[in-house]
């Protein structure tokens, strides 16, 4: 009787399933929470964090490592003497020290950190910066979704979601003398007048094939040349990344290299209305030789994350920008024969600041010899679940991938109340 009143009512047995599966889909609509933007600063390669946040001065030598401890803005809580800068403005952020998580190869661990799900063969999963783009879209002609100075991985693209959410990547480094925006401006071969009759045209032929075929490929294709066209015609943008806006004083102040002109980039990026940076830097799997790993890139990294924070906080926007620090995992527990760290996933540390987090905060603890979390263990899925509701996202809303199968934008995480304000 079923099959009869579905073929009466003209749908095929799969129309039907669709239509149920719809049906049944967790919905909850997206509103802008206290974070209207996010910045998350990726570190590639495992940073170790106890020569970072979460140093160990009282152990043994082969576990402490080479490095001194210093005391920070926070009472009773120390860095690393590689975060001079940062340990000044730790008042302002909150370090979380119980990060933990099982993935101990790197692909598999940058996959956790940038969707918050755990790999599958069977499942290509959408990256954070792609669920805010498919949430909230665009502002003032802007990508929503940047990475700063290239897609730094596979993981940080639009996964099951519509290639139209994935990122807009510069391919170009801030940091170049030359630095300019692919994209953004037009061949100079080709004029204004001349790009408008290619847009018309390609419209027309567009419309044509809209009338004879519907799928999502087309969908995808359309919405990236209007925002494409949108991108090339916009003042907007173009000022926007624009780094020689930016005076001299500033540009010294995040300093002249990769780390202090990505993030200086980033932060010109998000006040103009750009909702999520993906901002990477540096090489941190130190499997040898881990003081001279972090001489080379400790330094920079301090002191444009700390001018970073500082600059948001005096424009007013660190309130509305949730800014992340992470990497895919943390370093092993013990010195190796080499000097250096071995991947170590059990227990490592992420910082947040801004966007609804707590100020001048420790949330967990790892154990004396940081082999474990000792305290309020951070699951990748929690992370990912409190950084969607500082945005406004509620994480167990369903999605719909490929197969009209439903799928949670986080499945299990539970908001962190002790960081959030």
């Amino acid at each position: 009787m079923h099959v009869g009143l579905i073929g009466g009512l003209g749908l095929s047995l799969a129309d039907f399933m669709r239509i149920k599966a719809h049906g049944a889909q967790k919905f909850y609509p997206s509103k802008e929470g206290k974070a209207k933007s996010v910045i998350h600063i990726y570190l590639p390669g495992g940073m170790a964090h106890q020569e970072s946040w979460d140093p160990k001065p009282y152990s043994p030598l082969e576990y402490r490592g080479p490095f001194k401890s210093i005391p920070t803005k926070i009472p009773g809580v120390h860095f690393s003497e590689n975060f001079k800068e940062s340990a000044k403005i730790a008042d302002k952020i909150t370090v979380c020290r119980s990060m933990t998580h099982g993935e101990a190869a790197h692909e598999r661990g940058t996959h956790n950190m940038f969707t918050g799900y755990r790999p599958s063969p069977a499942t290509s999963f959408p990256s954070m910066g792609s669920v805010v783009s498919h949430e909230f879209g665009s502002r003032k002609n802007l990508p929503p979704y940047v990475c700063i100075p290239k897609v730094p991985n596979e993981f940080a693209g639009s996964g099951y979601l519509s290639s139209s959410f994935g990122p807009f990547g510069l391919g170009s480094d801030p940091a170049d003398e030359n630095f300019k925006v692919r994209d953004l401006t037009l061949p100079d071969q080709i004029c204004d007048s001349r790009f408008s009759k290619r847009k018309s045209l390609l419209s027309t032929v567009d419309s044509h094939f809209r009338k004879i075929e519907k799928s999502d490929a087309l969908g995808a294709m359309d919405k990236f040349y209007n925002d494409a066209y949108s991108l090339i015609s916009s003042e907007e943008a173009r000022v926007a990344f624009d780094l020689s806006k930016e005076n001299d004083k500033t540009k010294d102040r995040y300093g002249r290299n990769e780390a202090g002109q990505r993030m200086l980039l980033s932060r010109r990026l998000v006040e103009s209305g750009v909702r999520f940076v993906s901002m990477t830097y540096g090489g941190w799997d130190m499997h040898q030789n881990i003081e001279a790993g972090f001489d080379k890139y400790g330094p920079n990294l301090d002191q444009a994350f700390a001018t970073l924070i500082s600059d948001l906080d005096d424009r007013g926007l660190l309130d509305s920008t949730l800014v992340m620090l992470s990497s895919e995992f943390g370093r092993t527990p013990k010195i190796n024969k080499d000097n250096g760290r071995d991947h170590y996933p059990k227990v490592f540390s992420v910082v947040l600041a801004g966007g609804g987090i707590t100020r001048g905060q420790v949330y967990g603890s790892s154990d004396a010899f940081a082999t474990a979390p000792e305290d309020n263990p951070l699951s990748v899925e929690d992370l990912a679940t409190t950084v969607y509701d500082r945005l406004g996202i509620v994480a167990d809303k369903e999605l719909m991938a490929p197969g009209d199968r439903p799928m949670e934008i986080v499945d299990g995480g539970k908001v962190i109340q002790d960081i959030c304000v």
